[in-house]
């Protein structure tokens, strides 16, 4: 009599039966091959070098009229800055700009700099755990003052069409910039206020839980950016507990003065996402204080809504690709109108 020794192996992220239903059957599968039996990030000791490693799920990148390397050099850290510069003849009072965090998206990237015809200065900010909290909000300071000093003259950059913008723990920078633009003092000053915060998928709310009424709660098994890595995270970025109530680090906690300074806002949020709500909740709070903002959700949508928007063998014809290069085509209609560049 033989002993039959293989095993089926259990799926490592799988996803939960309460919201298979809810997401398009074609991301169902393309979770089930290709994210459910990879070991989750949290769990894994840490690599440094594969945090920086894209999700390579996006389309290809569109060609682009020239990209230059740039070093910020203040304070010793030697971040370095992508500028993707559109093809054609620049306005006459030069490029508008997009400082966009990170420099890992790279579809969203190139679609913004030739659908809306600006530079987008791509910033690689200092990562946690070797850098905590708030090293990175300070790179992000930095890169917008490198744009006022320096843009003009390297970039070809009219700095009075600024906008900022970052997908997931990005857009949680952008979203600080954007109230630091406001707060800060700069050298130059900002000739105008920024034209736009636009945010993907953004963090936005540190204090937030799945207990009950907490922002987390419905989408407490939403996939891929899961509770138990929200809370990695937390812990990998902050060196005290108390930090993630400072509103440099959860922006939906800072005080009405300056939420009512902030820039115009468009927020594309995934349904499933676990930072839905707060997506939702900060445009709230923009809107009380007298913002223009806009936050759309895209049904069906998680995490990921934004980085698959490209063809994939399992994301023919899905709405979740659909998702993404709607998301993208909306955004770049929105930054497009705020720089004045729309056709």
């Amino acid at each position: 009599m033989s002993v039959n020794t293989e095993h089926t192996q259990l799926p490592k992220q799988p996803l939960h039966p309460s919201i298979i239903s809810k997401l398009d059957p074609e991301y169902v599968a393309f979770h089930e091959k290709y994210i459910q039996n990879v070991t989750p990030v949290e769990q894994l000791p840490w690599d440094p070098i594969a945090r920086r490693i894209p999700l390579s799920v996006g389309k290809k990148p569109l060609d682009v009229g020239k990209i230059e390397e740039f070093e910020l050099k203040r304070g010793g850290h030697g971040r370095m800055m992508r500028a993707y510069t559109p093809t054609g003849e620049p306005p006459k009072t030069g490029w508008p700009v997009l400082v966009y965090f990170s420099r890992s998206e790279q579809s969203i990237i190139t679609n913004h700099c030739m659908g809306a015809k600006c530079v987008v200065l791509s910033v690689d900010y200092r990562l946690a755990p070797e850098n905590k909290f708030p090293a990175a909000v300070d790179d992000a300071v930095e890169a917008l003052q490198w744009v006022l000093i320096e843009g003009n003259n390297l970039l070809n950059a009219d700095t009075s069409k600024i906008a900022v913008g970052g997908l997931s723990a990005g857009g949680n920078l952008a979203a600080v910039l954007a109230l630091k633009s406001v707060e800060e003092t700069f050298t130059p000053p900002l000739p105008a206020p920024l034209a736009l915060q636009l945010l993907f998928v953004p963090s936005l709310d540190f204090t937030a839980s799945a207990a009950p009424g907490g922002r987390w709660e419905s989408n407490r098994h939403a996939p891929f950016l899961t509770l138990s890595r929200m809370a990695w995270f937390k812990e990998m970025y902050f060196l005290t507990e108390t930090d993630c109530l400072k509103w440099e680090a959860s922006p939906i906690l800072a005080p009405n003065e300056l939420l009512a300074k902030a820039p115009k806002t468009w927020i594309g949020a995934g349904e499933l996402d676990i930072l839905c709500n707060e997506a939702e909740a900060y445009v709230e709070r923009l809107r009380e204080c007298g913002v223009d903002a806009e936050c759309v959700v895209y049904k069906g949508g998680t995490h990921l809504n934004f980085s698959i928007d490209g063809t994939h063998p399992l994301l023919n014809d899905c709405s979740m690709m659909k998702n993404g290069e709607k998301g993208i085509a909306d955004a770049v209609e929105a930054l497009a109108k705020a720089f004045g560049t729309a056709k």
